[in-house]
């Protein structure tokens, strides 16, 4: 959800101490990596990165996975990316042949029943689709932050991903929520108009809710399961 956030100094200075490094960091990525790719979800965090990505002219390619049942506010800003950054995203799709079955056998909306049918949907329309983006590159990069969830306590600005097979880095790993909607507000970013309804986290459209005030930032993403749970397999700790 954007944040009626004051930019006073204090915050101005954090943030721009922040993108610093992370300029910096994706710089350094660009350079000893490549082929690098930026895995973008269009949350607020990768409009951080997009825009980062885009200012500095980083040879760093810009994917999203559409999993064919995202919000409509998710496709608008995808159009409004081509439109505001003349960026075309790199977009992959479920294939068929894994999709069709699956639902035809477990359902369409199978993913309400059991976490492990859940998985299976997100292996199908969003796993399978990242290895595909991810193949032949030396690294990828995400916009997740440590404070968004317990799955992502402790989380590294770099890793090796062993499921994937190359290096993973999170640059915003240790910005807070403030730092990242100062970075938008400051810049003038596009960003996701659900975050303005409490949708601090956005995914599939029936797996994400608006969160009410004190909740954790990812308690509307899969509010059905147990918090330890809250992973799609994008993102697996070893």
């Amino acid at each position: 959800m954007s944040i009626n956030i004051t930019l006073n100094d204090a915050l101005l200075a954090s943030t721009a101490a922040k993108t610093d490094a992370a300029k910096k960091l994706l710089a350094e990525i660009a350079r000893d990596f490549s082929p690098v790719t930026f895995a973008n979800s269009l949350g607020a965090e990768d409009m951080v990165l997009t825009d980062l990505i885009v200012r500095e002219k980083l040879d760093i390619e810009i994917f999203s996975l559409d999993t064919g049942r995202l919000p409509l506010e998710t496709y608008d800003l995808m159009a409004e990316v081509q439109k505001h950054y003349g960026l075309k995203l790199k977009v992959y799709t479920p294939r068929h042949e894994l999709l069709e079955p699956f639902v035809r056998d477990k359902g369409i909306n199978a993913f309400y029943e059991s976490v492990e049918l859940r998985k299976g949907c997100c292996f199908v329309r969003k796993v399978e689709p990242l290895q595909r983006a991810l193949s032949g590159k030396k690294a990828w990069i995400t916009g997740m932050r440590a404070q968004q969830s317990a799955t992502r306590d402790g989380l590294p600005v770099r890793s090796f991903d062993d499921g994937n097979g190359l290096e993973k880095f999170n640059p915003l790993a240790d910005w807070s929520e403030k730092e990242v909607w100062a970075y938008l507000k400051q810049h003038g970013v596009p960003y996701n108009a659900l975050h303005d309804k409490f949708y601090p986290s956005i995914g599939c459209a029936p797996c994400t809710r608006a969160v009410t005030p004190g909740e954790d930032v990812r308690s509307g993403r899969w509010w059905w399961e147990n918090a330890d749970t809250k992973e799609c397999g994008l993102h697996v700790k070893a």
